[in-house]
């Protein structure tokens, strides 16, 4: 694996929803760092991508309330562990689970493995609710995939909070996990 400053030289095989991050960050005024790598479809897997990266990286998960009425994408460090009787707690809403593979394509053009915040991005309708871990604001660098699990991205923390995020027109709800 191999650190590449920027979009791919050639976007001959690279999906849709992929080539789009690129172009989102781009139009930004993003700077970003990309690894592409065979499919990473475990956090132990994801790992190994951090190292190259040198950045720690999230879990993304797309959730749902019990009634399936109320979606929520959170982003957690890795090492950190999802429990849902917490989340649910500081939310004030019955248990969460995760939410199905049809509402994650509807509402962010993604496919189970490949979830990214940069999903939300094609969340115009705000079908989504962004919830992030308070400790990613103290790290330097973001990594997330660009809605494909086949490479991986870092970029500034700050670049996230304040260009990013607010371009996705989603406010963060952050949660002490």
């Amino acid at each position: 694996m191999e650190l590449s400053f920027g979009r791919p030289d050639s976007l001959a095989g690279r999906i849709p929803q992929e080539i789009r991050c690129y172009d989102f960050l781009d139009h930004l005024g993003i700077e970003y760092w990309r690894v592409d790598h065979p499919p990473a479809d475990t956090m132990e897997v994801c790992q190994a991508r951090a190292a190259v990266l040198q950045t720690r990286i999230c879990k993304n998960l797309f959730l749902c309330n019990r009634q399936v009425t109320t979606f929520y994408l959170l982003v957690l460090p890795a090492e950190k562990a999802f429990k849902t009787s917490v989340v649910s707690g500081q939310l004030g809403v019955a248990r969460l689970h995760f939410a199905d593979a049809k509402h994650m394509a509807d509402f962010l053009d993604l496919h189970p493995g490949s979830v990214s915040i940069l999903g939300l991005m094609n969340d115009r309708q705000q079908h989504v609710r962004l919830l992030m871990d308070r400790d990613l604001k103290k790290q330097a660098w973001f990594a997330c995939h660009p809605c494909i699990n086949t490479s991986s991205l870092k970029f500034k923390t700050a670049d996230l909070f304040e260009k990013v995020i607010p371009a996705m027109g989603h406010e963060p709800t952050f949660l002490d996990l």
